[in-house]
């Protein structure tokens, strides 16, 4: 009788658990920032391991070695890892095209949460071959995209629902960017500010576990230290906020600069008449010649950044790698090599910085001599504009440095930086690259909840059809009877060959002697707007709107054309509102 006691109570207890979402969400963050703070350091290691295959050393202090290879030896290397990079691209990815932030992006915004795992695979070895190879990429964009389709497998498996699916994306980011910099707070903050956009706590709690987790794993691999060592940097005039403000405005310039030699760089590289699979080979080919006078440009560059930082650099040689740094990242990211921009606008800004620094402090004496601590601004101001990412970036970068005493002056340049590039761009670097492949987030949520809907799924299947051969009296009895006002003209095999309604008649309609010299094929309108079976709602309302008929043919595929059902606006705008509703029903229930 006891026994039996305990064990109702321990089967009460178990349900209450499981019933309790939070809890349950709470667990699953555990996991995935375990799991993705793992991930974090396999893809590391990755990149070491393809690195020493390349290069002979798997230091991150890349550009010390290159000094002592031969020319060759500098050239092959991104020349060969931009030929697998395609060929694997070619052969392995959707869209024949790496994959990175802005596709954890769009995953939550249009696709509740859900990424395909094979394919974080495949990209995280295409991205890993991309930076070991050379090529002017991050190795942080890819690390979240990895945990991101970790994450989003783990709700996959475990059936759960869009809003904690789209929680755990959040997490794995989280734990991701924590992983990559050791830094748990700009990791909890960045999966909120770029990926989840917004700070509701039952989101923010999960992700904040997540990003711990994996800040934990990662310090145990490789030890609670900061990413760069810098001396100590402290503001000791107020007269120094101008200059930051100035920095702020060019770093702002400077983004923007950058993400447009990326965008031609693509335009250029889409207008080579060459297999696209050859596209990074030969990027990788002008990374690599680059690279024999300026080898500072060549793979992630934290060693050079680390350098700048200390100060080292002269003026001439900050400005020569800032603008060879540009342009061997938008030669990399153009030309289809895997990799992430974080990276490579953290070197961007500590050469703007170093350089501004050096300027600045020669012209206005009184400011002080410390112009690495300019270099310190500087990263943050030009990653911060990049990534639209500015609370984040700013954490980041204390986190990586350790540097606080620069507080203020970091914020200061990294609010007025984001500022420019957003009054030059209106959007962020990432949700250029989707409005680029034709995506648009301005609907957020709602073009997700379309998206997410089939048009086979709302189509009418019991269409009103009419033989090519019918005469113009058959027809005018036809759309008498008809429900629709709309008849569809196909042959016999069930293919579409127009639409007919009363307006397509014309003067036809009313003149009996023209009965039996006109047929349905003299009338139809040859080329109606359609829909695929395949196509979403999205699209299927696009269609609607741009044609102002609410009543859409559907057809199997461009080829077949043949004809599968009809959508009717108002079916549409009904899945549309049941999706909505059930939604919310979720978010409630979180």
């Amino acid at each position: 009788m006891v026994l039996k006691k305990i064990s109702d109570i321990i089967k009460s207890a178990s349900e209450a658990i499981l019933n309790n979402d939070q809890l349950v969400l709470a667990v699953l963050a555990l996991a995935v920032g375990i799991i993705s703070g793992g991930a974090v350091i396999g893809f590391r290691e990755g990149v070491s391991f393809f690195q020493n295959a390349f290069f002979g050393t798997a230091d991150e202090r890349l550009y010390l070695h290159l000094a002592t290879l031969k020319w060759w030896q500098i050239i092959w290397p991104p020349v060969v890892g931009g030929l697998i990079v395609g060929v694997l691209v070619r052969l392995g990815m959707p869209e024949n095209r790496p994959q990175g932030v802005a596709d954890v992006i769009e995953a939550n915004a249009l696709k509740g949460g859900r990424m395909s795992l094979s394919d974080g695979l495949r990209a995280a070895i295409i991205n890993a071959v991309s930076i070991g190879s050379g090529a002017s990429v991050g190795r942080e964009g890819p690390a979240v995209h990895l945990g991101a389709a970790l994450a989003a497998n783990i709700a996959k498996r475990f059936n759960l629902n869009r809003s904690i699916s789209r929680t755990l994306l959040g997490c794995g980011v989280a734990a991701a960017v924590a992983g990559s910099f050791n830094a748990p707070i700009a990791g909890a903050l960045f999966a909120n500010e770029v990926v989840i956009g917004h700070y509701a706590l039952k989101a923010f709690a999960p992700v904040v576990i997540a990003s711990v987790a994996g800040t934990a794993i990662s310090r145990a691999y490789y030890g609670d230290f900061p990413a760069f060592t810098v001396p100590s940097h402290a503001i000791t005039t107020y007269l120094e906020f101008p200059a930051f403000i100035l920095l702020g405005i060019i770093a702002g310039l400077v983004a923007s600069a950058l993400v447009r030699a990326i965008a031609k760089s693509q335009d250029f590289s889409e207008n080579l008449n060459l297999p696209r699979l050859l596209h990074p080979m030969i990027g990788g080919l002008v990374v690599g010649v680059m690279a024999i006078w300026l080898p500072q440009i060549i793979g992630v560059g934290y060693g050079a950044t680390e350098q700048a930082l200390m100060g080292n650099f002269t003026l001439v040689l900050l400005v020569v790698i800032l603008v060879g740094k540009i342009i061997a990242t938008a030669i990399s990211l153009g030309f289809g090599f895997g990799g992430g921009i974080f990276s490579p606008s953290l070197v961007i800004g500590a050469m703007l910085g170093g350089a501004y620094g050096i300027i600045a402090t020669s012209i206005f004496p009184q400011i002080g001599n410390d112009t690495s601590a300019y270099s310190l601004i500087g990263m943050g101001a030009v990653a911060a504009a990049t990534l639209g990412a500015p609370i984040s970036t700013a954490l980041i970068i204390f986190e990586m440095t350790g540097d606080y005493q620069l507080t203020l002056g970091v914020m200061l340049a990294v609010v007025v930086s984001t500022g420019v590039f957003r009054h030059l761009h209106g959007r962020t670097f990432f949700t250029a690259q989707l409005e680029r492949r034709g995506l648009d987030l301005k609907g957020g949520f709602e073009s997700g909840l379309l998206r997410a809907g089939r048009v086979q799924n709302v189509m009418q299947t019991d269409v009103e059809t009419v033989s090519p051969g019918i005469t113009l009296s058959g027809l005018r009895h036809r759309l008498q009877c008809s429900l629709s006002g709309e008849l569809f003209v196909v042959n016999d095999d069930g293919v579409l060959l127009g639409t007919i309604t009363l307006a397509d008649l014309s003067e036809s309609a009313f003149d009996p002697e023209l009965d039996h010299l006109i047929n349905a094929s003299d009338v139809a309108r040859a080329s109606p707007p359609t829909l695929k079976i395949t196509d979403d709602l999205e699209k299927a309302l696009k269609v609607i709107n741009d044609s102002g008929e609410s009543l859409i043919a559907v057809i199997r595929d461009d080829e077949s054309k043949k004809l599968e059902g009809v959508v009717d606006e108002r079916h549409v705008i009904a899945a549309y509102n049941r999706a909505l509703l059930d939604s919310r029903h979720e978010e409630h229930d979180v």
